[in-house]
C-alpha cells in the first residue's frame, strides 16, 4: 500500500496544475495508525466535495468488544464516535483557503436521535470507518496542494487521534453511552412483556426548545406519572426507574389547549428511536412499530383496500382497490391506517388536530340528519375497538374538542400544565350522561394487500438516474417527487437519502410483476438488516450521508411514489 509520504510527494508534483490532476490522489494511503482512502475526487472546486474515508484497524482503535458485540450497542458507539469526530472537524472547516468549496470539512450532523449511519461503521473486528467530505483547495481552478497538505497532514490526523481511539476518549463517558443503550433496549423488550404500548419515565423533559430546535426546553416542567399508571422497571445499569406505562388498547389524551397533549404525542412518535443522553427523552420508549396517522390531502393512493372505512361512494368508485392522485382528508387517512396495518404496526398515534373530522367521528345530530345509508364513511370511532380487540392494534389518540371517544377508551389521561392525570373513571361517569347513538356496524373484512408492482422498463433503461432530497420534505427521483412532509416520524434528512436509494434499488431489482408492494418493502428491509446500508447505495465506494429509516418509513415511501405501476 502507498504511504502518506507518497501522497505528499504526489501533491507536491501536481501543485499549481489544473484541477483534474487531483484525480491522481484517488486510492488508499497508509498514515500513522490509520488508512486514508480518497474514494471520489470532485471535478472542480465548485462541485460537490470529495469523498474521503478513514479506516482505523480494530487493534489500534482499541475498543473493548463488549462495547459493540450487540447491534444496539454497536449503533450507540458509532453514533458516539461520529459526534466526537464531528466536534473535532468543525474546528478546522474552511481553515484551508481557496475558491469554491475549498477547505470544507464535513461529516454527518447528528440530531437528538441515535440512528445507524454510513458516516461511521464498526465491523465485527472492531475496525472503525469514518466517512466524510473534504473540499480539495484550489485558486480558481488551479490546484493549491499546500492547503490540502494542511488538511490531510495537520488537521485530519489530530481529529482522528482525538476521537477514534479508545485511549484518547473519556472511558467513563464511553461506558455510560453503552449503559444507556443497554437500558433503553431493556425497556423496549419489557414493553411487550408488560402489555405496554409506551413508557415515559418520570423527570423526562418533553417540551422542545423551539419550533426549529429539537433540544430540550430549559425550565420545562419535568414529567411525572399519575400514581395509578406508575410502572417501576429495574434497568441493568441505572437500576429502578419509575414512569408512566401506557397500556395496550385504546388510550385517550385530553386537556386544554397548550397543556401538553401534542407535546406528549410528539415524544411518543419519536420514542421509536433511542435518544442521546441529556435529550430529556432518553427513557421515553414507544413500541418500535408505532405509526403516526394523519390526514394527508392531495397524496397519491394506489390500489389500497379502504373498504373497512369507506364504501358505496356515489360515483361508484371501487374502494377495494382505491386509486387517486389527489386524495381527500378522509380517504388519505383511511389509506394511512390500512397501509399501517399492512406494514404490521401494533400502535396508531393520532392527533385530532391533524385528522379529518369526518373520518374520526359523526356526532349524534349528524347521524340523525344524515342516515348511515347515505354516508359512505364508517368513522374511525366505529372501528377503533375492533382494531384493538380483534387485530391487536392499539391507539393513542389526542383529543381536545370531541368527547365521543370517552366511551371507547380503555385509559383516559388529562394533561394539566404539562402533567398527566389519569381520569378514566371520572370521564366514563360523565360520558354516561351523553350516550353514543346505537347504530350497529358490521365487522370489517381483512383488507387485501395483494398489490403487484409491475416493472418500469423506461426506468431500467435510464443509466443516469438522479436522486436528490429536499430537507425532510421530499425525494426527487429524476423528475418525480415523493412527498414525505407528513410522514412525521422521519427525523433526519439522511434517512430520505437512503429511501431514495431504496426506491431506485426496488425499481431496478425487485419490481418484476410478481412481488407485491409489501414483498418489496420486506425484501428491502431484509437487505438492510443483513447486509447493511452499503448494500443499496451502489457505486464503487460507500458514501457517507445516509441513515437507516425504519421498515415503516420504507412502506410509507413506496406508498407515496407516484411512478409505481400497478
Amino acid at each position: 500500500m502507498k504511504t502518506s509520504t507518497d501522497l505528499r510527494e504526489l501533491l507536491n508534483r501536481i501543485d499549481h496544475r489544473g484541477y483534474p490532476a487531483y484525480k491522481d490522489t484517488r486510492g488508499s494511503w497508509q498514515f500513522d495508525g490509520y488508512v486514508l482512502s480518497i474514494d471520489h475526487v470532485q471535478g472542480d472546486p465548485f462541485a460537490a466535495p470529495s469523498k474521503v474515508s478513514v479506516h482505523v484497524p480494530g487493534k489500534l482503535a482499541g475498543f473493548p468488544t463488549e462495547l459493540y458485540d450487540k447491534k444496539h450497542k454497536r449503533i450507540a458507539l458509532q453514533d458516539y464516535l461520529i459526534r466526537q469526530f464531528s466536534r473535532q472537524v468543525q474546528a478546522f472547516t474552511f481553515k484551508a483557503k481557496g475558491s469554491g468549496k475549498s477547505g470544507l470539512l464535513s461529516v454527518s450532523h447528528c440530531g437528538q436521535e441515535i440512528l445507524e449511519r454510513t458516516a461511521c461503521e464498526i465491523d465485527k473486528n472492531g475496525m472503525v470507518i469514518v466517512r466524510m467530505e473534504i473540499g480539495f483547495p484550489a485558486n480558481g481552478r488551479t490546484i493549491n496542494a499546500r492547503e490540502l497538505c494542511k488538511i490531510l497532514f495537520e488537521f485530519l490526523p489530530g481529529c482522528v487521534k482525538k476521537s477514534l481511539y479508545y485511549r484518547s476518549l473519556d472511558s467513563k463517558a464511553v461506558q455510560r453511552n453503552k449503559e444507556l443503550s443497554e437500558d433503553q433496549q431493556f425497556i423496549r423488550q419489557e414493553l411487550s412483556r408488560l402489555n405496554l404500548a409506551a413508557f415515559v419515565a418520570n423527570d423526562s423533559i418533553l417540551p422542545r426548545e423551539s419550533g426549529v430546535s429539537d433540544r430540550p426546553m430549559k425550565g420545562a416542567v419535568p414529567f411525572l406519572s399519575p400514581k395509578s399508571m406508575e410502572v417501576t422497571l429495574d434497568l441493568p445499569y441505572r437500576g429502578n426507574i419509575i414512569g408512566m406505562g401506557i397500556p395496550q388498547g385504546i388510550t385517550l389524551v385530553v386537556g386544554g389547549g397548550y397543556h401538553g397533549k401534542s407535546t406528549l404525542l410528539k415524544a411518543l412518535e419519536l420514542g421509536v428511536y433511542n435518544h442521546i443522553a441529556g435529550d430529556g427523552r432518553e427513557y421515553v420508549i414507544t413500541d418500535n412499530t408505532a405509526m403516526k396517522i394523519r390526514a394527508e390531502d392531495g397524496r397519491s393512493i394506489k390500489q389500497v383496500d379502504i373498504s373497512m372505512f369507506i364504501n358505496n361512494l356515489p360515483n361508484k368508485k371501487d374502494t377495494l382497490h382505491f386509486c387517486t392522485e389527489d386524495a381527500s382528508g378522509s380517504t388519505s387517512q383511511a389509506a394511512n391506517v390500512v397501509e399501517a396495518m399492512e406494514m404490521g404496526t401494533n400502535l396508531l398515534l393520532i392527533d385530532e388536530d391533524t385528522s379529518a373530522t369526518n373520518f374520526m367521528i359523526r356526532d349524534e345530530l349528524m347521524q340523525r340528519v344524515v342516515n348511515r345509508k347515505s354516508e359512505p364513511i364508517t368513522p374511525f370511532i366505529d372501528r377503533v375497538e375492533e382494531l384493538s380487540e380483534k387485530r391487536g392494534i392499539s391507539t393513542i389518540l389526542v383529543a381536545g374538542s370531541s368527547g365521543s371517544y370517552f366511551h371507547k377508551a380503555d385509559c383516559i389521561i388529562q394533561m394539566d400544565h404539562y402533567l398527566p392525570k389519569e381520569i378514566t373513571e371520572f370521564a366514563k361517569e360523565e360520558a354516561a350522561a351523553f350516550p353514543l347513538p346505537e347504530e350497529p356496524v358490521s365487522p370489517a373484512s381483512e383488507p387485501s394487500y395483494q398489490r403487484i408492482v409491475k416493472p418500469d422498463g423506461a426506468f431500467r433503461k435510464n443509466d443516469r438516474i438522479k436522486i436528490k432530497t429536499q430537507g425532510k420534505d421530499s425525494i426527487v427521483i429524476n423528475k418525480d417527487t415523493i412527498d414525505l412532509r407528513y410522514v412525521e416520524q422521519l427525523t433526519d434528512t439522511e434517512q430520505l437519502g437512503t429511501l431514495g436509494q431504496l426506491m431506485k434499488y426496488a425499481q431496478l431489482h425487485l419490481f418484476d410483476g410478481k412481488r407485491t408492494l409489501g414483498d418489496a418493502a420486506e425484501e428491502l428491509w431484509k437487505i438492510l438488516d443483513t447486509k447493511g446500508l452499503p448494500a443499496v447505495c451502489g457505486g464503487s465506494y460507500v458514501p457517507g450521508g445516509y441513515a437507516l429509516p425504519r421498515k415503516q418509513e420504507i412502506y410509507a415511501c413506496l406508498n407515496r411514489y407516484r411512478q409505481l405501476r400497478m
